[in-house]
């Protein structure tokens, strides 16, 4: 109606992102109203984002004709992939390095593949589980195994991301014919679907395995930081999929970018890390869920979605600045509608025209 986006987003599963930005500062601010604010805010910032990046995903990825990715987590990445991979590309050498993940198997051979990246980085793993070297060949089984298992997850996930998009696709497909004979000049909707779909590529498994035990390692060793990630390693497939339209697949500078957004977000985490456990805690006194239950002299976090620049920036705006926060985020997101609803209107008349 207002063709400030054209993006409908029928990700109904990852909803609850815009809920968690809401519910922490709900809980910090013991305000429904800011909660609210910060919620929308968000859904709004992601549904711009995920038109602007559509046409880069849908010219990087296969069969993503028509599909954007209005996720916020993922989106927080962008301007940071655009703004790192722009310089990496003013470093003398860096344009010519030109590395995707089949490149790798090219040049590597076996050493390059993710099923035996997944071998070697799970091994490693295990091996960082033990104390001494006699722990070590005790658990020779148990080490072997975690390698294994994660050998088997980045050889699945990619034939896991084609089923999804078989079932997936027929569902894009049909809602967007359905809106755009309901409603006049909805030609050219992008239909907002889960990242889940192109988890799966070769560059993002390569990239997120190799900064697991990087991630590991920054948590113990930077200074000031707080929270170690355990359970939440597992969205660092999520990082990505919007990273890789930018770098091209290229897993240095992929690599570099997700090393950067995964210092900041270790901060990120430990700086949101109270208002997550006061949400935390009201979850587990109302649900007595166990999966949530902090223990006591602990604080909570998750890299997905307290490690997103977008989710802390709200934050920090409307806990800290308050009125002025908020007038900056109204005018930001306002600024970002506005140029959205240009663009769209002109394409549209592009389109008309050539029509």
């Amino acid at each position: 109606v207002t063709k400030t986006t054209r993006t409908v987003n029928i990700d109904l599963w990852n909803y609850w992102h815009f809920a968690f930005i809401g519910a922490v500062i709900y809980f910090a601010s013991q305000s429904l109203a800011w909660g609210f604010f910060g919620a929308i805010i968000c859904y709004i910032i992601t549904l711009v984002l995920a038109d602007i990046t559509a046409k880069k995903f849908q010219g990087f990825y296969k069969d993503m004709d028509g599909i954007s990715i209005p996720q916020p987590f993922c989106a927080g990445f962008v301007p940071f992939a655009w703004a790192i991979n722009k310089g990496l590309d003013k470093i003398p050498g860096m344009a010519k390095l030109e590395i995707d993940a089949e490149g790798m198997k090219k040049k590597f051979g076996l050493l390059g593949e993710p099923l035996f990246l997944g071998v070697v980085v799970g091994v490693a793993i295990g091996c960082l589980t033990c104390k001494t070297w006699a722990e070590i060949v005790d658990r020779i089984p148990y080490i072997l195994g975690l390698g294994i298992k994660m050998g088997a997850v980045m050889e699945l996930i990619p034939r896991v991301t084609v089923l999804f998009i078989e079932g997936l696709k027929p569902i894009s497909d049909a809602t967007r014919s359905l809106i755009a004979r309901k409603f006049k000049g909805a030609d050219g909707l992008n239909i907002g679907m889960s990242p889940a779909l192109v988890i799966g590529h070769p560059t993002t498994l390569v990239v997120s395995l190799l900064l697991i035990p990087v991630t590991l390692a920054l948590a113990v060793l930077l200074p000031g930081n707080q929270f170690l990630p355990l359970a939440s390693l597992a969205g660092m497939f999520y990082v990505f999929p919007l990273v890789l339209p930018f770098t091209k697949g290229n897993v240095v500078k992929s690599f570099i970018i997700g090393l950067v957004v995964m210092v900041m977000g270790l901060y990120m985490v430990t700086n949101l890390a109270p208002a997550f456990t006061l949400a935390a805690k009201d979850v587990f006194a109302v649900t007595g869920d166990a999966a949530v239950a902090i223990p006591q002299g602990f604080d909570g976090g998750s890299l997905d979605f307290a490690s997103s620049p977008l989710a802390w920036i709200i934050y920090q705006c409307t806990q800290n600045l308050k009125w002025i926060g908020a007038g900056i985020l109204v005018l930001i997101t306002m600024g970002m509608m506005w140029w959205n609803r240009v663009h769209i209107i002109r394409n549209q008349r592009m389109m008309a025209e050539k029509n």
